[in-house]
């Protein structure tokens, strides 16, 4: 099929299909004569792993990894446990990171008046005077 198609079916856009083929992330498709890239159900199980990889977080280099832990039938389930337990310890200091900037963006905004006076302990906050 041709990577319409692919992306179609893969829910992996075009582009992104192009860019990992370019990174070698996954292999370039075989060529038809008329010079259309050609996958076939393999390269779109690999699309649909590599999707649902980014979706959760994982970044390319993980994903590579992944990848080769996938294709490895002697494989221990055990590397790809460290990987996931890994990528959601990260998920969750961002998770953290993300709940103090909200809490630190609620509190200046509590303290704005929101009205016509010039003061503002948002910008005050953002400047780097003490709230």
């Amino acid at each position: 099929m041709k990577i319409g198609e692919a992306s179609a079916a893969s829910g992996v856009s075009q582009r992104m299909i192009r860019h990992y083929e370019k990174i070698g992330l996954m292999p370039e498709a075989a060529r038809r004569d008329s010079g259309y890239r050609d996958y076939d159900a393999r390269d779109l199980h690999a699309l649909r792993f590599i999707g649902r990889a980014r979706d959760l977080g994982f970044p390319i280099e993980e994903i590579r990894q992944l990848l080769a832990l996938w294709n490895d039938r002697e494989r221990s389930s055990a590397d790809v446990k460290a990987l996931a337990l890994a990528r959601a310890a990260e998920l969750k200091r961002k998770a953290r990171e993300l709940d103090e900037m909200r809490r630190s963006l609620e509190y200046l905004a509590a303290r704005c008046h929101g009205d016509d006076r010039p003061d503002c302990p948002i910008l005050g906050g953002l400047e780097g005077k003490a709230r």
